[in-house]
Parts: C-alpha cells; sequence; structure tokens
C-alpha cells in the first residue's frame, strides 16, 4: 500500500467535489427527496459523479460505498467511501458548514480520511500513522482535565430517538451543556480535530457519514469509538462518540450507559 499515493489521489478526488459543488452554493437549484425523505441537491449528485470518474480511472480495482450511487465492489481489497455533501440541509440553507467526506477502507476500517469545506477553504486529512493536517498545518486536538468542562456538539436532538435522546443528555447533564452546539455534522469532528471542541456524540450514522472522521480525529491526537468504547469498524451500529481527549473516553462511555 502506497498511502502517499492515496493521499494524493484524495486531494484530487477532493478538489473535483469542491469544483462540482461551489457553483450550486446559495443557488436556487432544485431540491429533492430521496427514499428515506432526506435531502439530496445537484451537487451531491455532481459532486460524486465527479469523485468516481476519477477513480474508475485511476483505481478501477478498487471499490466505492457512495452516499448517491451505491456500492462498486472491490477486487482489491480497498473501497473507497463517498459523501459529496455531508450536511446537505446546511448547504441548502447557504451554512458553509458541510463538507465532502471521503474514506479509504481496507479490512472494514479506515485507514484514510478526507473532511473537505470548499466554501471556506478548509481541509483536514488524515491517515494511518501520519498526522492529522489542515491545509498543510498540523492539527491537534486539546487537553479536558473534566467532564464537567467539556464542550459538546451534535447535529440536533430529532436526529435521536426517545431512548438515544435520554442517554445523550445524561451525558449532555455532565457536561458544560450551557456551551453545546447543535448543527454542524461533519464540520464538528473538524473543529475537535483542531482543538475547538471537546466531544461529539450522535447516532443513526452510516459508513459514509463516519469512515472519513476516523483518520482524522485520532491523527489529531483524538479518539473515536461507538457509545460503548469499542472501535468503529464497516459493522458498527451507527452510535458515535468522537474525544478529543481519549482520557475522558470512561466518563463519557459510563454517562451514555446512565438507565433511563
Amino acid at each position: 500500500m502506497n498511502l502517499d499515493a492515496d493521499i494524493a489521489l484524495a486531494h484530487r478526488l477532493a478538489d473535483a467535489a469542491g469544483e462540482a459543488i461551489r457553483p450550486h452554493f446559495r443557488s436556487l437549484d432544485a431540491t429533492e427527496r430521496k427514499g428515506d425523505a432526506t435531502p439530496v441537491t445537484v451537487a451531491d449528485r455532481a459532486a460524486e459523479e465527479a469523485m468516481r470518474r476519477i477513480l474508475k480511472a485511476e483505481a478501477p480495482r478498487d471499490g466505492v460505498i457512495g452516499e448517491e450511487f451505491g456500492d462498486e465492489q472491490s477486487s482489491s481489497g480497498r473501497t473507497w467511501v463517498l459523501d459529496p455533501i455531508d450536511g446537505t440541509v446546511s448547504f441548502i440553507g447557504g451554512r458553509p458548514i458541510f463538507g465532502t467526506l471521503i474514506a479509504l477502507v481496507l479490512d472494514g476500517f479506515p485507514v484514510l480520511g478526507v473532511i473537505d469545506q470548499p466554501i471556506l477553504g478548509e481541509r483536514w486529512i488524515g491517515a494511518s500513522g501520519k498526522p492529522t493536517l489542515l491545509n498543510g498545518r498540523e492539527a491537534r486536538t486539546r487537553t479536558c482535565r473534566e467532564l464537567s468542562e467539556a464542550m459538546l456538539a451534535t447535529t440536533g436532538p430529532h436526529y435521536f430517538d426517545d431512548h438515544q435522546g435520554a442517554h445523550f443528555m445524561a451525558l449532555a447533564a455532565k457536561t458544560d451543556h450551557r456551551r453545546m452546539m447543535m448543527g454542524g455534522d461533519c464540520y464538528n469532528y473538524a473543529l475537535l480535530a483542531s482543538g475547538h471542541l471537546d466531544i461529539v456524540c450522535e447516532a443513526g450514522l452510516k459508513l459514509h457519514d463516519w469512515a472519513a472522521l476516523v483518520p482524522v480525529v485520532e491523527g489529531a491526537g483524538g479518539l473515536m469509538c461507538d457509545w460503548n468504547g469499542d472501535p468503529l469498524h464497516a459493522g458498527s451500529d451507527g452510535h458515535v462518540i468522537a474525544l478529543g481527549d481519549p482520557a475522558r473516553l470512561e466518563d463519557v462511555v459510563e454517562a451514555l450507559a446512565c438507565d433511563h
């Protein structure tokens, strides 16, 4: 495996997605509803198509899992996981806190990840054994001495069912909940990797939602796992925690496990 070549390819994928997305930002392009009632735009599809064209030309044996156009099987044991616009609602609302997510997965575990914000020109890239970089400069998470001092973020309470929401609120109650942030999708994980947030907690995520986030967060000194504290892999159930300071893992898992 030539990780440097894969990183260069990931940059080309992000460049192509950004070129496809930017003309549609804050435009009046039509928005449609997918079968699961989630929104999709012209930009989502154009960005994924642009990335798939590059992968077909440059890595034809690699598999592809994309949010908009399904799966292509791998004959190489490698799979690229693509989410052209993570945070479509933010994109539609004109908020530049969505992101293009690109991951390379081997044996069910992500080894390379990109979070690209094409409007602000911010790109986080993480890879196994390498420090996470934000626009070429090293990104680092921050220390969190106590759970009560932690700044917590999630995309929104409406993404939790009642059971999940009760456990999330048990965690929130033990953090600095007056500074809790709602909204942000993948951008929250990028901010955590750069030392601006301490915890992100979500449920119901699919592989394309989280695969790119793991190398970015962990390459910056953080940790990602499920709500039990177990490593994330392709078979995980979508309950996701990101921690800027891995020392708080036991505190967070204990808080989430409170009975309700």
